[in-house]
């Protein structure tokens, strides 16, 4: 567990290096790798988390799940969050 947690922050630490100055994974415009992103990013948040720390990618979570469809997605989930694994 402890090397996948260290490999965790080591990619959140590429990822916040990549997303200094974008607004999106590929550039401006939302595309099919922040759909890929979302999920990847909302688990790993929840079992290492990588707020405050990362501040490009935190503010590129946000922005994620404030879009309607990943939004709606969450809200669908939230019954069944508690039986996600954190530890």
């Amino acid at each position: 567990m402890a090397r996948a947690r260290e490999q965790l922050r080591e990619a959140y630490a590429h990822a916040e290096g990549v997303m200094v100055g974008r607004t999106w994974a590929a550039g401006e415009a939302f595309t099919l790798a922040d759909c890929a992103a979302a999920p990847a990013l909302t688990y790993g948040e929840k079992v290492e988390p990588f707020s405050p720390a990362h501040p490009a990618l935190t503010a590129y979570l946000a922005r994620l799940e404030a879009r309607p469809s990943f939004a709606r997605v969450l809200a669908e989930v939230a019954p069944y969050a508690h039986m996600f694994p954190t530890g």
